[in-house]
């Protein structure tokens, strides 16, 4: 499900491979970031990490808790 133009208000890794949370204004708890791709997971954290840094909002696609796709508006 999407959930539209939220805020990041914290985002959390770890040493562990592929292990990305962010908590999503409005949604309740952390999230992981989904994993299976290196790749994938990385671009989706850099994206959450820019926009609490920058004070912007996302779209974001989450499904059984797992943060799967974000958009930067």
């Amino acid at each position: 499900m999407w959930h539209n133009n939220k805020k990041v208000t914290r985002t959390f890794t770890s040493r562990h491979s592929q292990n990305c949370h962010a908590i999503i204004s409005t949604i309740a708890g952390w999230k992981k970031v989904k994993t299976g791709n290196d790749g994938g997971v990385t671009n989706v954290f850099t994206i959450l990490t820019a926009a609490n840094a920058h004070n912007k909002t996302v779209d974001v696609f989450i499904d059984n808790n797992v943060i799967e796709r974000v958009v930067m508006r």
